[in-house]
């Protein structure tokens, strides 16, 4: 594989547009609750960075008054290998599309799917246990939702409808890991230049942890995610984890939670740009900065309700939205889901994107951006017959816009009788974390994340980077293979970001404010670095919050898989990007190369 990439620097000649519907009907200010915001104070600079918005005529199920807690939360299947392929069991995965109610009162929805499941069906599989998985593409040669020709990889004549799945989270090689351009057509008829193998393999070399699968194929990710090719739960399990009692089987619920804009004839509505008469002609025609859905859904189900026993329960919660983030309490409310004003049970958290904590930590709120795991035990016992709402007030962009808030998640009902004695646990030590001392790091590197405006009078955006580079700049972080480094993630933008590297689960060292306005000049801190909390430190990351003027340090050995084998100067390829899908579309993603 090459690590250069060239592209016609004049494509990305693009316009931008904000959307807003409704306004943050239900926001109640800021969030405060959540210790990493509230270490973090908002500055009148990140006050001011808010773009113009230019309200877009829709008309929503939601905005019609759709009925909430009328639909039982789905649980997606698990899927099962067909066959083996050298030893190793054998995964036949279809994309292909389908229809599905995702509402009670809604005609049913059109969706690209994996093996025609809306849940995507979840694997289960041990660690140390290799599995193989042929993703196979048998989508229609035309997209649903508005392409934008001008975003780098969907330029013509490149095929409208292509796909890759990245498993997110996993250590796996580059030919397995959905490089986003090793897509690949339905029959795959036509490949994209990184293509190599249409069997990917992952070995499962990593503790017990919760990953997912998503599309990843350049220029239209955000678009094959929302349209349905998102959210696939991958579980991987351990001796470890067995031996702790944690709640299991039927108390074991993964759930996935995305937004949407439904259309009354139950269709998915993906808005485009309408930039008021935005005279600059370098903002892309089609592509919108961030998409804000007015209707939640939860394993593919909208508002639903899920009825439980009065004993404990482990949920396995992945943020599968395109880019909101969520700030979630749980209350106590009427079946209506009206809430009461009480707080509902705490929130146990036991686990992160790369595994289990040292230790549970109680929480009374969580914070969740985009591609963000929680492992996560609620205690229902003793609350027969309550409910509880899982609400949510994350401002929408991230943390002060002022763009839709839904403030209601799903619905726990305490309405069922205990099938059995609960004899599940949360023990008090659950794992070890060792930290990685930053002395052991062999390099130091600066990513900073920035925002290009016009300069019209709409100060619509034009692109996002990281460096100042594009995607197909060439490669300029190149890790040793198995050395220690310290990326220093510095945002220069009103918003936050989550920032995802392949590869690896990395460790969160610390934040500290600075002065934008002195940067790049100088980097000016502003108060203390600030440790995290122990829900996210020690813990194994692979997604991490970068908050508006903050540098975020985080902490990586970028080891290879072990059937790498490399020789000297061997150069593996993977990527690092922000997971707001709509900026990763726009140049806020970097290939990197692990050179051995």
């Amino acid at each position: 594989m090459s690590d250069t990439h060239s592209g016609d620097r004049s494509k990305r000649n693009k316009r931008r547009f904000f959307l807003k519907v409704g306004g943050a009907a239900g926001l109640t200010g800021a969030v405060g609750g959540t210790a990493l915001l509230g270490l973090f104070p908002r500055t009148g600079r990140t006050q001011a960075r808010h773009h113009h918005r230019t309200p877009v005529q829709t008309n929503t199920a939601a905005q019609r008054g759709l009925a909430k807690f009328v639909d039982p939360l789905p649980r997606a299947a698990t899927i099962s290998p067909v066959g083996t392929q050298n030893g190793v069991p054998f995964y036949d995965v279809k994309m292909q599309p389908a229809t599905k109610k995702l509402h009670r009162d809604l005609p049913a929805t059109a969706l690209w799917t994996y093996n025609g499941q809306f849940p995507a069906p979840t694997f289960e599989v041990r660690r140390g246990k290799p599995v193989n998985v042929k993703w196979e593409n048998q989508l229609p040669k035309t997209h649903f939702l508005p392409i934008d020709p001008t975003i780098h990889g969907a330029e013509p004549p490149t095929p409208t409808v292509r796909t890759v799945v990245h498993l997110h989270g996993s250590k796996t090689m580059p030919d397995s890991d959905g490089y986003p351009e090793a897509w690949f057509t339905n029959g795959f008829a036509q490949t994209g230049p990184f293509f190599e193998t249409k069997v990917y393999h992952y070995p499962n070399e990593q503790q017990a942890t919760q990953l997912w699968y998503h599309d990843h194929a350049l220029g239209i990710t955000r678009l094959n995610n929302y349209a349905g090719l998102g959210g696939g739960q991958y579980l991987i399990r351990d001796d470890h984890e067995d031996s702790l009692g944690l709640p299991s089987g039927d108390f074991e619920v993964p759930l996935a939670i995305q937004d949407r804009f439904l259309n009354p004839d139950g269709s998915l509505l993906y808005p485009v740009e309408d930039n008021g008469g935005d005279p600059d002609p370098r903002v892309p025609p089609i592509w919108i900065p961030e998409f804000f859905g007015d209707t939640v859904l939860v394993n593919g189900k909208v508002w639903p309700f899920l009825e439980v026993e009065p004993r404990k329960y482990r949920f396995r919660i992945l943020n599968g939205s395109n880019s909101r983030f969520y700030h979630m309490t749980l209350q106590e409310a009427w079946a209506s889901g009206a809430p009461l004003g009480r707080p509902g049970p705490a929130f146990i958290q036991i686990g992160t994107d790369g595994g289990l904590l040292p230790a549970p930590v109680m929480l009374t709120d969580i914070l969740m951006a985009p591609a963000e795991r929680r492992d996560i035990v609620i205690d229902f016992s003793g609350q027969q017959g309550k409910n509880f709402l899982l609400t949510n007030d994350a401002p929408a962009p991230y943390p002060d816009g002022d763009d839709i808030v839904p403030t209601e998640v799903m619905l726990f009902k305490v309405n069922q009788r205990l099938s059995s004695r609960d004899t599940s646990g949360v023990p008090p030590v659950l794992n070890s974390v060792p930290l990685i001392n930053p002395a052991s790091a062999v390099k130091v590197r600066d990513l900073v994340l920035a925002e290009l405006d016009s300069a019209d009078p709409f100060e619509n955006p034009i692109i996002a980077t990281i460096n100042d580079s594009h995607w197909d700049d060439p490669v300029t972080e190149t890790p040793k293979a198995g050395t220690v480094e310290v990326w220093r993630i510095i945002n220069t933008t009103g918003d936050a970001h989550p920032i995802h590297v392949h590869l690896v689960q990395f460790q969160v060292i610390d934040r500290r404010l600075f002065d934008p306005d002195q940067f790049p000049g100088s980097l000016v801190y502003t108060g203390p670095a600030v440790t995290p909390g122990r829900d996210e430190r020690p813990a194994w990351k692979d997604t991490v919050i970068s908050l508006p003027g903050t540098v975020t340090r985080i902490i990586a050995k970028f080891d290879l898989p072990s059937a790498a084998n490399p020789k000297a100067g061997d150069k593996f390829l993977y990527v690092y990007h922000c997971h707001i899908l709509e900026h990763e579309e726009n140049e806020m993603m970097r290939p990197y190369t692990v050179v051995a």
